[in-house]
């Protein structure tokens, strides 16, 4: 009966109750955590697949949405006429400048002044 009645004191014990049930508690968060982990493990692949195909798509959608209608417009346009040598003129205005700007030494900037 002394057992009954030590059990019964065990089991009542306030502190020992909140005890167990912050390890318990403890115990939930850790295999929580874990699972967690491993599911973020198991989902990181898949994610990267999902970004890579989603940038692919945006980028050939881009590109084509682009191009496609330049080269169209391009081709459309007939190739002996004003507006046509002036964009070919104009381009290799541009590039002769580029050449120019490249092929100048660099100049190193002048030292500051001491007041």
């Amino acid at each position: 009966m002394s057992e009954n009645v030590a059990t019964e004191a065990a089991s009542s014990d306030p502190l020992k109750n909140v005890a167990d049930a912050m390890e318990t508690a403890l115990q939930a968060a850790k295999d929580g955590a874990s699972d967690a982990r491993a599911s973020v493990e198991r989902s990181l692949p898949v994610l990267g697949r999902f970004v890579s195909r989603l940038v692919y798509t945006t980028s050939y959608s881009l590109s084509y949405g682009v191009v496609f209608p330049t080269v169209f417009l391009a081709r459309s346009i007939p190739t002996e006429n004003a507006m046509v040598n002036g964009l070919v003129d104009g381009a290799k205005a541009a590039r002769d400048a580029i050449d120019q700007i490249k092929s100048r030494p660099m100049v190193e900037p002048p030292a500051p002044l001491e007041s």
